[in-house]
């Protein structure tokens, strides 16, 4: 069924309508020459129009406000630099299905393939990073792609997709017709529905598992599985531990939680997940930085692998029992008629672990502390903000230190690792969920790739707290080199020895875009520094200064194992 409009338009205002009709209420998107059409129709729409200082600014911030969501972010370019600017933003949606769609211009179609001014093949370039891309050669097709590809971006398993637009398309005239269905196309977006054979093996090894442990993922979260996630646990009376892109999926501070596993994970968790006898993965992809060797990995233990993704099974980890279905509703039945058991030695043993190897550090009065940095904001905000991050060390701390209690409230580039991810993705969580309380953790290398946001914060009056953990340098590489490379610097100090004192002056480039810091020099400051950040009704910076002298820690040596780990 579809509904014919009044009178012809322009394409770039069919590609306006299409975003209405999909419930788009704000794009980030830098104007450029094939892209201006379109810049052009958004002028008559009520669609909020965030225009960021950079490209992967904006594909981060449509990233950021994805995540924080679960709708799907829009993010657009003009063609040639422009696009190619969005594609580690691209990348980074694909790692961790984020559902993004990334509109481009593109060059006149006559022009296509010869090489013309700022023109690149962005299909061919994301090709591998994207979930699917389409590009639009006639302007009849402007609504079934838009359409689907709204559809494909948030179905199934989320992901990205690329829609490339040439400026011919973008002004050519057609009476469009809008289809009432959401997807043209023959395309199985149905969630795969829970096989009774599958619930009955899981239920049967569970029945016979005297030490199970669940490993949740960020399918959980991307799932809205959480409620259903704590749930299991409970009835089932088994522990969790989750992968990074899981925090939150249980409360930190449940008692059936391990927080997270992996390279920089608890050692209670690396321990649970390896020593027990079933391990239960739900939405997850058995990454590297989690199983370390996948032969030695939980090597004597039945492996439940749960995932909507056919392709995830298998793949990194051969499962015992590979269960296709969307994880919410898997667990939906399986938390109809529960099996608790005691697993009274099991649970004493992780308590022993506990005790023995908890989360710490050693305090030293005289110093910053990056940890001690963490808990004071986990404190102070009763552990209610979202938290983004850049990536590095203080990447590590934040997950470590602040006690995350709800999803979607730990914001970070998990598959992709992109140093400049915090400072925007922050930026289009605060737009997202502007009444909460949004703090970027980043480090001084991570926070300089994508400072230039700082303008595009206040020009938009976007409310983010920023606390920069300034170590100059870039710490966890320097942390590497420390432990795997007799601590030889290969271009990761960023002290600049010509300036006598920390380099750069954040605080005055802040100023600069008329956003008010402080720097903070004493572990005394720091709460007091924290409190007037939060307190403050506009974005706010924290330079504070901590040195480098910390390591993240536990950490297991890349290619080791579980009893390799090191945690003092």
């Amino acid at each position: 069924m579809t509904k014919k409009t009044e009178k012809p338009m322009k394409g770039c205002e069919i590609v306006i309508r299409c975003l209405e009709r999909a419930n788009v209420d704000i794009i980030f998107a830098y104007p450029g020459g094939q892209s201006l059409e379109l810049h052009q129709a958004l002028q008559n729409s009520s669609i909020r129009v965030i225009l960021p200082r950079h490209e992967q600014g904006g594909a981060f911030a449509a990233g950021g406000y994805a995540r924080s969501t679960g709708k799907t972010g829009v993010c657009m370019a003009t063609s040639g630099p422009g696009a190619t600017n969005l594609v580690t933003g691209i990348a980074d949606a694909y790692m961790d299905s984020v559902p993004v769609v990334f509109i481009t211009g593109q060059v006149p179609s006559s022009l296509i393939g010869r090489n013309a001014f700022q023109e690149t093949d962005i299909i061919g370039i994301t090709r591998p990073i994207v979930k699917h891309s389409y590009l639009v050669l006639d302007v009849k097709d402007i609504p079934s792609v838009f359409a689907e590809a709204f559809k494909l971006a948030n179905s199934g398993r989320p992901g990205p997709v690329v829609i490339d637009i040439p400026k011919n398309i973008q002004q050519a005239v057609w009476a469009p017709e809008f289809h009432e269905e959401s997807i043209s196309r023959d395309y199985d977006c149905v969630r795969h529905s829970v096989k009774e054979s599958d619930l009955k093996a899981v239920k049967h090894a569970i029945s016979r598992a005297k030490r199970p442990c669940i490993y949740a993922g960020g399918g959980i979260i991307i799932s809205e599985a959480s409620r259903e996630l704590v749930k299991f646990a409970e009835s089932y009376n088994i522990p969790v531990t989750t992968t990074i892109m899981g925090i939150g999926s249980i409360p930190e501070d449940h008692p059936l939680c391990l927080m997270w596993l992996g390279m920089h994970g608890t050692v209670y968790a690396n321990n649970a997940a390896n020593e027990c006898d079933l391990l239960i993965g739900l939405g997850v992809r058995f990454d590297d930085r989690v199983t370390g060797p996948t032969a030695t990995f939980a090597q004597d233990a039945k492996i439940i692998h749960v995932d909507i993704d056919v392709s995830e099974i298998n793949k990194n980890k051969k499962a015992d029992i590979g269960v296709v279905a969307d994880v919410k509703s898997f667990l939906e039945d399986l938390n109809k008629e529960p099996l608790y058991k005691d697993y009274k030695d099991w649970h004493n043993q992780i308590a022993e672990w506990k005790k023995k190897f908890p989360l710490k550090y050693k305090v030293r009065e005289n110093a910053i502390q990056p940890q001690f940095v963490v808990e004071t904001l986990s404190r102070l905000t009763d552990g209610e903000a979202i938290i983004v991050t850049g990536v590095g060390q203080h990447q590590m701390w934040a997950a470590q230190y602040y006690r995350h209690k709800y999803p979607r409230h730990h914001i970070t580039s998990g598959g992709l690792g992109a140093m400049g991810f915090g400072l925007p993705s922050a930026m289009g969580v605060k737009v997202a969920c502007p009444h909460k309380t949004v703090v970027n953790i980043d480090g001084d290398g991570s926070f300089q790739m994508n400072i230039q946001e700082l303008g595009t914060i206040h020009n938009e009056d976007i409310n983010v707290k920023m606390i920069i953990l300034n170590n100059q340098h870039l710490g966890m590489v320097a942390q590497w080199e420390d432990r795997f490379y007799g601590s030889v610097r290969g271009n990761t100090v960023l002290i600049n020895e010509r300036v006598n004192r920390p380099y750069p002056d954040f605080i005055s480039i802040a100023k600069g875009y008329q956003i008010p810091g402080r720097e903070v020099y004493t572990k005394a400051e720091v709460e007091d520094a924290i409190k007037e950040m939060l307190t403050c009704k506009e974005a706010f910076l924290l330079d504070i200064h901590t040195g480098y002298q910390e390591h993240v820690l536990p950490m297991i040596p890349p290619g080791k194992t579980y009893k390799d780990i090191i945690y003092e």
